[in-house]
């Protein structure tokens, strides 16, 4: 009997069962999972019909069946929960953002390079198969020099002031929260696609509700749309709603980024468009199983996703056929079948098809970056940010 790596779950909020359901689908056992309390992990461990509820990350560390630990639990403890993890000869699989500052995520990568265990960061809008055959497209020079990229990541789960969640706590997620909990998905979605690298950013972040309603009682997230809270509490918000950012990467190419969170009837759209000197190509996540490309001197092109018409490299991520339709769900599939089957290959030589922890802390460095550039109101050069933090 082939041998099967044993993972668990630390959080019990909207993610966590997203990785649970995500890791069934591919056979993968899931041991145990840990919550904020003894009886959050109980709770959770009987919903998704988990064996294990820990009652401590200590318990969970220390369970020998566990071979790698995905973290699903709030940004603050991302950090020293990812230490203890490899300090445990565990293998990581960690939400974003990776940790809360650049000084921690770059300490984290550097432990990653020295320990000889596979570390993934959850950039997973990477795995939509069409995302991946546009990366093969540009790569084999269909678009030919880059001109420039544009694009957005829009919802509407905060559009009240009725809205709330821990992330719209600075103390909780970070200063940054619509660029940082949704942008950092288009920009490692853009720059992995592309190969081109930001050096250079100009900010301009608003926060359209300062104050919100904070129920008395704990809200899960997107769950407050359907269920409003009856008691509440004013609290001040110093997290932006919204943020634009304007781009420019090595070598020359431009690009513009939208985020927000509070854009009425968009539930959660990501677009990008790259235009290129040989054409340009575009998609959208509402539509996600189509491609579009656009031509000067033919007709424009739309493909359909359909495993028979991709690039091998984008095939092998796509598991239905033309017109059974793939998305969100999928995405994290994806993701942790590319690390897990380079878990089982070994070879930590070989180049890793998944985001990592240097890419979780080039995310960090460019949202500290674009709070730097609103705050002093002009262009942050990132090798400089870098430098500097």
């Amino acid at each position: 009997m082939v041998h099967q790596l044993g993972a668990a779950i630390v959080g019990t909020g909207f993610i966590a069962p997203v990785h649970v359901e995500a890791l069934r689908r591919l056979a993968r056992p899931v041991i145990g999972i840990l919550g904020s309390s003894p009886e959050k992990s109980r709770s959770a461990a009987k919903a998704l019909d988990i064996p294990k509820a820990y009652a401590e990350y200590k318990d969970l560390l220390a369970d020998s069946e566990v071979e790698v630990v995905h973290l699903a639990s709030p940004n603050r403890l991302h950090c020293e929960q990812c230490r203890q993890a490899l300090a445990a000869r565990k293998h990581v699989i960690c939400e974003k953002p990776l940790a809360m500052t650049a000084q921690e995520t770059a300490a984290l990568a550097v432990l990653a390079r020295q320990t000889p265990l596979v570390t993934a960061v959850c950039y997973n809008v990477r795995y939509y198969p069409l995302c991946l055959e546009a990366r093969q497209r540009i790569a084999l020079g269909q678009l030919g020099t880059i001109y420039h990229v544009s694009g957005s990541y829009a919802q509407d789960w905060l559009l009240y002031d009725t809205d709330f969640n821990w992330r719209v706590l600075a103390e909780e997620g970070g200063a940054l929260r619509a660029m940082a909990d949704i942008g950092t998905h288009w920009l490692d979605l853009l720059t992995s696609m592309t190969g081109l690298e930001i050096d250079r950013v100009c900010a301009d972040l608003r926060t359209m509700l300062p104050l919100r309603q904070r129920p008395k009682t704990s809200v899960e997230t997107f769950q407050a749309k359907i269920e409003q809270p009856r008691a509440t509490e004013p609290v001040a918000i110093h997290t932006e709603d919204y943020g634009s950012v304007l781009l420019h990467f090595r070598g020359g190419a431009a690009g513009t980024l939208t985020v927000s969170q509070v854009t009425a009837g968009r539930k959660n759209c990501i677009r990008y468009e790259i235009a290129g000197a040989r054409g340009a190509l575009a998609w959208n996540s509402e539509r996600p199983n189509e491609l579009w490309f656009g031509h000067r001197d033919k007709p424009n092109e739309v493909l359909l996703r359909d495993p028979a018409l991709l690039h091998p490299a984008a095939r092998r991520f796509a598991n239905y056929p033309g017109g059974h339709n793939e998305g969100f769900p999928d995405t994290f599939k994806q993701l942790f079948r590319a690390v897990y089957e380079y878990i089982e290959a070994g070879d930590w030589q070989a180049p890793r098809p998944f985001p990592t922890f240097g890419d979780g802390h080039r995310e960090v460095i460019l949202c500290e970056a674009i709070l730097h550039s609103h705050e002093l109101g002009r262009w942050v050069d990132i090798s400089l940010e870098a430098e500097n933090r």
